[in-house]
């Protein structure tokens, strides 16, 4: 049995803590929480097993232990922090995502991770567990699409109206959460998107700040980028489209890739489409393909717990972690890109991105929420 502790018992650590609770983590129990404010540590005491010990200091819930893993869903700024802490003190880390706000203090995280190779150190990115997305990476990643010629995700069906941005001092500003969609609701299409196709080259992106609602951050983002073999992608994402879609493509030499409304359909060429192009003598032939389809089987609810058993079983038996911790940096540089991009007016190159350059703008823009709002 692997003891945890959750520092932050706000939307998400309550939803871990009630998965803990009704015994859905399998090998793993609770036995303390950590909220600095005293009205979520009595919801602790109301709905969860009494003997939860209860802090409303981090340090000293570290200092006093008697667990073995700590889960992090605290504000985002706060994840890299809070996680060195964790693995300094010997603690096996699990961290919501996203892994930090801006890479330079997501790297000092993942340097200090791999100090500690005897610690597992993994990230909620739970739509990692997710069958289509994982068979399309079998797809992709064994050879099978063929080379990769374009990749188009669209995913705007993350509506959010006012009253949402309305519920907490924290959301949607560039002081509390260090951004809007692409760093609170699309990290996960973002991780899919390079854990499936590979890290995107060079990126240009047109972000909107505040479109139909009353916040500073990004809420609508269109972007193109460019893979190291020449392929192209884009991405378009939004929080103010109603009802919005999230359809995802991926089209290689040797067929396409869709998923879509819980769905993967492969649609496979009969011939490799370059060698059909060399051999064909015919104006108007094509290839021909066949068609397969996935359904998925699995519910979202348990995506979260899944995430947590893989991380006990890495624990336990050193099985393959399916979303380690220093991968988060992946597609947090994608965002950070975006956002750069669109400051910039310029196109990005992801790899050597200046991760000062983009600290320092992100601080002017803290600085201009702050001004603006006295």
């Amino acid at each position: 049995m692997v003891k945890f502790a959750i520092v932050g018992i706000g939307t998400m650590g309550s939803n871990h803590a009630r998965n803990f609770n009704e015994g859905k983590v399998i090998n793993g129990q609770l036995v303390a929480v950590c909220d600095i404010n005293p009205a979520r540590l009595k919801w602790v005491e109301e709905n969860l097993n009494p003997e939860i010990k209860k802090y409303r200091d981090y340090d000293e819930m570290l200092e006093a232990g008697g667990f073995e893993a700590v889960m992090i869903a605290t504000p985002h700024y706060l994840h890299p922090p809070m996680a060195i802490k964790a693995l300094n003190k010997g603690y096996h880390t699990l961290i919501e995502k996203p892994a930090g706000v801006y890479t330079k203090q997501v790297r000092e995280m993942n340097e200090v991770a791999e100090k500690h190779p005897e610690l597992v150190f993994g990230l909620m990115l739970n739509q990692r567990t997710n069958p289509l997305y994982q068979k399309a990476r079998e797809i992709v990643q064994s050879g099978e699409l063929g080379e990769i010629k374009r990749t188009n995700w669209i995913i705007t069906d993350w509506y959010r109206p006012q009253a949402y941005y309305d519920q907490g001092g924290w959301r949607a500003t560039w002081s509390g959460e260090g951004g809007g969609v692409l760093i609170n609701q699309s990290p996960h299409q973002l991780d899919l998107w390079q854990w499936i196709c590979g890290m995107p080259k060079t990126m240009r992106a047109f972000c909107y700040f505040g479109r139909n609602r009353k916040i500073s951050v990004e809420n609508d983002v269109t972007a193109f980028c460019e893979y190291p073999n020449g392929a192209t992608g884009v991405f378009v994402t939004s929080t103010h489209d109603y009802p919005g879609s999230n359809r995802f493509e991926i089209s290689g030499e040797n067929g396409q890739i869709v998923i879509e409304n819980s769905k993967l359909i492969l649609r496979k060429s009969k011939m490799n489409e370059k060698k059909f192009n060399e051999t064909n003598k015919e104006a108007w032939h094509t290839p021909g393909f066949e068609v397969f389809e996935y359904k998925e089987a699995n519910d979202w609810g348990i995506q979260h717990v899944e995430i947590f058993n893989n991380f006990i079983r890495t624990i336990q038996t050193g099985a393959p972690l399916l979303a380690p911790g220093v991968e988060g940096i992946k597609s947090l540089k994608i965002a950070n890109a975006m956002l750069l991009s669109t400051w910039l007016n310029e196109t990005i190159d992801i790899e050597n991105l200046d991760e000062e350059l983009f600290y320092q703008e992100l601080q002017k823009r803290i600085l201009e929420e702050k001004q603006s709002s006295h």
